[in-house]
């Protein structure tokens, strides 16, 4: 017996320590670049020297790089996917396929050593394989030196040379990126043209390009009395020598690094008060010059409702440039088409700049959880367009639900844990990431409160900045903020593609008292907010927490008389309740009058008399 108590608890122990047996770490990097580009040919050569800090407690035999550019080849896996896809990007399509060898996108590794030993590496696809020369123990430094050839490939998909708009260059995921190692381990996924995940570090930038040439992106300018393009300060003499310029920029503490540069950028530059300066560089072009002057103060109203409602940009600077194929958030800056009308081009500033906090600042495995980023985005990038385009509308986030009852009832929705490149349909990925992803933190001010929402979004930015959290940190901080339990909603509304559906059964009279019978019809439970109007005007509610809650939340209208009844238990597909006043005194009954619980079948809602 003694035997048998003692190994129970040695094996308790060990289970105990193997649960939780390391603290948060992640990695880091210091990237530094030199680089050449040929405007003539599009071509470039590089050079890079990446310090790389295992911050992990495990020993790593090998490590990956992402080689993007090598997706935009025939045969690629991008190419193949999207051929493939019955609804493919249209922007893709099989456009790939199509591509010369001069129109082609290529990263060739030509040289990699580790700490001056030269190492064996392997390149498939969009990933670099390394092998180590030695293992790198936790704790330990090493330092990679690389050189690299690249070739830009005309525009199809975020990065590439002569956009539609006449842009040169919109240089993004350009260089040979080392792939993030978490605790779930390597995250060395090709590309496929959807989402991205990379390691914190610090980038210092050379870039020598033709001197006509102007740039902006990531990281702060290093030489700007070299460089003049409005980067100067007013009355300093720009140096300028030879054809070329070296554009040197520093970027601390971001997870990545792009560019653009075109010879016919026009360079304004705004002050944001006791917040960032603001970079605007767009073509010379007389029909979208004023779209792009009225859009400068916008952009200030923006960045201040975003560091008001999430948390305050950590960076001095961020960048708007006319580039890429439609909009795409970057380290400290966005890439978006610019020949738009003026309430698109505040609209996609609003979505990409919005990303600055989701992506480039708390940075989600967007592979992994794309509805975390995108999602968020769009749901505080709709609240943000309402107030500065001063839009009034009091149910502005009407069209994210209407976007996701499509999803739901399409017959090709998959559960948002479903991996990014992994989605059937592109219309189901969009839909998914963007409508459903933002339902999930708007209906989660349902579940717990307006008030509490507001808060733990706050909270969240505030112990996640800089810390790629996963769905369930989210979670845990909604669940502190409002001291009810949300595991059954981050289950059900994540990992299956169960849906609301809640019915008003029936209404039936006994001696001068009404009973209301509830039916849940779908599979995802709820809490239940149920509002009552009498033929005399006045309305009054019923709120019934869901048991799984273990807590219930504020009356979401104080002015309005609320009664707290008995729990619901989930397993329980009916539920009844009385009201004192008789059938007769009632002039409706309603489910959730606020339109912010997902009800894929509202027509069941509501009762009249």
């Amino acid at each position: 017996m003694f035997k048998k108590i003692v190994f129970i608890s040695i094996v308790g122990i060990f289970y105990a320590s193997a649960q939780n047996n390391t603290s948060y770490w992640q990695q880091h990097v210091d990237y530094t670049m030199d680089v050449s580009m040929n405007v003539e040919n599009f071509q470039y050569q590089g050079t890079q020297e990446l310090i790389y800090s295992n911050n992990s407690p495990d020993t790593l035999y090998q490590v990956f790089y992402h080689l993007y550019f090598n997706a935009f080849q025939p045969g690629s896996e991008m190419d193949i996917r999207s051929i493939n896809l019955p609804d493919p990007d249209p922007r893709v399509g099989n456009r790939v396929s199509k591509l010369t060898p001069e129109e082609i996108g290529y990263l060739k590794v030509n040289s990699l050593s580790q700490n001056g030993k030269p190492i064996q590496y392997k390149t498939e696809g969009t990933v670099l394989e390394v092998s180590l020369d030695k293992p790198i123990a936790p704790g330990e430094k090493v330092t990679f030196s690389m050189g690299f050839d690249g070739q830009v490939p005309i525009q199809i998909r975020r990065s590439g040379r002569n956009s539609k708009e006449g842009i040169a260059l919109s240089m993004t995921q350009w260089y040979p990126k080392m792939a993030e190692y978490d605790f779930e381990g390597w995250h060395a996924d090709p590309y496929i043209a959807r989402e991205f995940h990379g390691v914190w570090g610090n980038f210092d930038v050379t870039i020598t390009i033709d001197k006509d040439y102007i740039l902006g992106g990531t990281g702060y300018l290093q030489n700007p009395q070299e460089i003049g393009y409005g980067y100067e300060k007013p009355g300093t003499k720009v140096k300028r020598k030879g054809n070329t310029l070296s554009w040197h920029f520093k970027a601390p503490n971001v997870h990545d690094f792009a560019w653009a540069a075109d010879p016919e950028y026009l360079h304004d530059v705004v002050q944001v008060p006791n917040g960032p300066t603001l970079h605007f560089l767009y073509k010379n072009k007389k029909e979208i010059i004023d779209g792009w002057k009225d859009l400068q103060p916008k952009t200030v109203e923006l960045m201040n409702y975003f560091s008001e409602k999430i948390g305050k940009y950590p960076y001095k600077q961020y960048s708007v440039l006319q580039g890429g194929d439609g909009g795409m958030e970057y380290a400290m800056c966005t890439l978006i088409t610019g020949e738009r009308s003026f309430g698109s081009l505040v609209g996609v500033t609003a979505h990409e700049m919005a990303h600055s906090w989701f992506q480039h600042i708390l940075a989600t495995n967007e592979a992994k959880h794309e509805w975390m980023d995108e999602g968020f985005t769009s749901y505080i990038s709709t609240l943000a367009m309402n107030h500065v385009m001063k839009q009034n509308n009091p149910n502005s986030l009407r069209g994210m639900y209407d976007g996701y009852y499509q999803l739901a009832t399409s017959g090709i929705e998959q559960p948002q844990t479903t991996q990014a490149d992994r989605y059937s349909h592109n219309a189901a990925y969009g839909a998914s990431a963007y409508t459903k992803g933002s339902v999930f933190l708007s209906q989660l001010g349902y579940i717990i409160g307006e008030d509490n929402l507001a808060k733990t979004i706050k909270r969240y930015f505030d112990e996640w900045k800089f810390k790629h959290p996963t769905p369930n940190d989210f979670k845990r901080v909604a669940e502190k903020v409002s001291g009810i339990q949300l595991d059954w909603y981050l289950v059900d509304w994540t990992q299956t593609t169960n849906t609301i559906d809640y019915a008003i059964k029936e209404v039936s009279e006994d001696k001068n008292a009404t009973k209301i019978t509830l039916e849940r019809v779908g599979s995802m439970p709820m809490p239940i907010d149920l509002y009552v109007e009498y033929k005399d005007s006045t309305i009054e509610s019923f709120y019934i927490p869901l048991r799984i809650m273990r807590g219930e939340k504020a009356n979401p209208i104080p002015s309005m008389k609320r009664t707290v009844l008995s729990d619901w238990p989930w397993t329980n597909p009916g539920y009844s309740l009385n009201l004192s006043r008789p059938k007769s005194e009632i002039k409706s009954i309603q489910i959730d009058i606020t339109n912010t619980m997902a009800d894929v079948n509202p027509a069941n809602n509501g009762f009249t008399e």
